[in-house]
């Protein structure tokens, strides 16, 4: 096996200590080119499709992607911004204002960012953390709720780029926080602050993203976590068990997923008219805006349950950059960093140094 070349080592120099925030992953463009190679990413993780490559494979290479990135790419262009993909400039300022908060309360740590499909990639930005003399790295996936498709996929890839590393810095994964209070207290703020503005629709619609339903039976615990998210928001908010419903988006393939499905059930609920007819709507798995909620909810979703006859339809942007969410993000790597030393002062200046070196970078 050939190690990746170690970066020049000074026995007794300070290690240092780095959280490196994952997310799933986006194009580079809206482009059937750029939208192939990502999906063809994608779709090749055994742990997002668990089928035998054999099977899989000329499925996916022979009609997938021949057929779905041009599709795609239509799609992404109607939700893309001047600072390019949503979730990609969502999840950036995630990782600078949590460098900020983690600063403030005395964790001065280098804070990074990667997708898990696509760009800046977790080998990329470990092999960087490593470089600047990172010996002890915290991974904070973005998913609330634990998935093997998601959660454990992130684990896959930063593992298979420590097989290739001689020096392999310590490790910790934070697998889910799906109940942590400050979470649960960020979505809560969201929502009443929507309501502040817009006043309360008939249903509270929490939409989470949908696994296929033999995860569940295999013994994947995110549908119960994605119960147990939703039970704490109701309580938190007040809400009767009657006006808030739970549903599942996202489905690909044939195969049954979790339901109740998002669209069908909104649809339902505009047809049923008197006391569903507005409906309020939450993607609380995802903790930045991106294609599955801005174009699949907030477009699709929408026209669907208009059509239907419902006759308001409002959807709460994720948490994206809210302060309540930053100090959530802060506390959970916090508890997860307990035991690792906290940083000298000379350690910490050189992280600012660092810090403000990119950060004058990233901005020219």
């Amino acid at each position: 096996m050939n190690m990746s070349p170690e970066p020049p080592f000074h026995h007794g120099s300070a290690g240092s200590t780095a959280v490196l925030l994952v997310n799933l992953g986006t194009p580079d463009a809206p482009t059937p080119s750029a939208l192939r190679r990502y999906l063809g990413q994608f779709l090749s993780d055994p742990r997002v499709v668990e089928i035998p490559r054999w099977a899989w494979w000329p499925i996916l290479h022979g009609i997938i992607l021949r057929v779905r990135p041009a599709r795609s790419a239509k799609k992404y262009a109607s939700i893309w911004t001047d600072e390019g993909s949503p979730l990609a400039a969502w999840t950036a300022k995630q990782a600078t204002l949590l460098r900020g908060f983690l600063g403030e309360r005395g964790r001065p740590v280098a804070v990074r960012h990667a997708m898990r499909y696509g760009n800046p990639s977790i080998p990329s930005v470990l092999d960087a953390l490593k470089a600047e003399g990172a010996t002890r790295i915290l991974v904070l996936p973005l998913y609330p709720q634990y998935a093997g498709s998601t959660t454990a996929s992130a684990i896959d890839a930063v593992t298979a780029w420590a097989r290739n590393v001689r020096h392999v810095p310590e490790l910790r994964f934070v697998n889910r926080y799906h109940d942590d209070p400050l979470y649960i207290d960020a979505l809560a703020r969201r929502v009443t602050e929507h309501w502040q503005r817009e006043g309360r629709a008939d249903r509270l619609v929490l939409s989470f993203h949908g696994v296929p339903r033999r995860t569940l039976l295999l013994g994947d615990p995110y549908h119960c976590e994605c119960l147990k998210t939703a039970r704490l928001l109701g309580e938190r908010l007040g809400l009767a068990p009657d006006r808030l419903v739970v549903t599942f988006q996202s489905r690909f393939g044939k195969a049954e997923w979790l339901q109740p499905y998002t669209e069908p059930t909104l649809v339902e609920l505009a047809r049923q008219g008197t006391g569903t007819g507005s409906v309020d709507v939450m993607c609380p798995g995802f903790t930045a805006d991106c294609l599955e909620t801005l174009e699949e909810i907030d477009q699709e979703a929408r026209a669907a349950f208009l059509a239907a006859g419902g006759r308001e339809f409002r959807y709460i942007p994720c948490l994206n950059d809210s302060p309540a969410w930053i100090a959530a993000l802060s506390a959970i790597a916090i508890r997860h960093l307990q035991g690792w030393p906290e940083a000298s002062p000379a350690a910490a200046e050189l992280t600012a140094r660092r810090e403000r070196a990119l950060a004058a970078g990233a901005s020219d």
